[in-house]
């Protein structure tokens, strides 16, 4: 946090440093980014992310959208053709207000970024496997809560960010999963997110053998919270990867 000396803040646990959320799935080969943060081109070096297929925008708030103008270096890496980018009609509003120069089939010049712009479907069938959608409130819009299955392992995987509840055809459609993600922002309640209370008792009624919460402020000590947690429930940090 900006201006900030409490204890997480000042922690030296490496898990108490938070960027703001992005992730990148891997299915069967296929590289899908979930949103961009504005730390997103740190996040890529970190990571050594190198290839993205495809883009997903959970929704147009300013801590998933604002890293999108670097994903101009996957559009020359896909031989300077437009990204896909998969959205709500709210989040391609948002793609059209902050980035009108990136519409268009080719960027105008190596180097700039280019988006095809689609709207979510319900389900995306592709060779690698299925990537589901589902609607999650979260204040005065709708995010996109993704479910992921591989097609090779047959392994599903959950990602639920930004939401105030997850009704009840998100959590059937999330029933099954190795794994899920939830929005788990802080202790106390707040309008838009789930506190931590709500994320767990979410992840409970799926029942996953294993559920992270994300989306993290400095109210929150990794290690002190996380002993907290009902066995089948962890915290989510930064670089974390998973395998199924």
């Amino acid at each position: 946090m900006i201006a900030c000396d409490c204890a997480v803040c000042a922690s030296d646990d490496p898990r108490n440093k938070r960027y703001r959320a992005s992730i990148h799935v891997v299915m069967d080969g296929l590289h899908i980014q979930v949103d961009a943060s504005p730390e997103f081109r740190l996040q890529c070096l970190r990571e050594k992310i190198n290839w993205i297929d495809l883009f997903i925008l959970t929704h147009g708030h300013a801590d998933h959208i604002t890293g999108m103008d670097d994903l101009r270096r996957f559009c020359d890496l896909l031989g300077g053709n437009a990204l896909t980018v998969y959205a709500t009609d709210e989040g391609m509003s948002r793609v059209l207000a902050i980035y009108p120069y990136t519409i268009m089939e080719r960027p105008v010049v190596r180097g700039y970024p280019a988006f095809k712009l689609q709207q979510m479907p319900t389900r995306v069938e592709l060779p690698q496997g299925t990537i589901e959608s589902t609607l999650l409130p979260h204040g005065g819009l709708n995010t996109l809560g993704l479910v992921f299955t591989e097609k090779s392992s047959g392994k599903k995987f959950t990602y639920y960010t930004d939401c105030k509840r997850v009704p009840r055809e998100a959590v059937e459609l999330a029933r099954g999963s190795d794994i899920v993600v939830l929005d788990g922002l802080r202790p106390q309640e707040h309008p838009s997110h789930m506190s931590i209370s709500e994320a767990v008792a979410a992840a409970q009624e799926i029942a996953a053998p294993l559920t992270y919460l994300t989306h993290l402020t400095h109210l929150t000590d990794h290690a002190t919270g996380e002993a907290e947690l009902p066995p089948a429930v962890r915290f989510a940090y930064d670089g974390l990867r998973l395998k199924l």
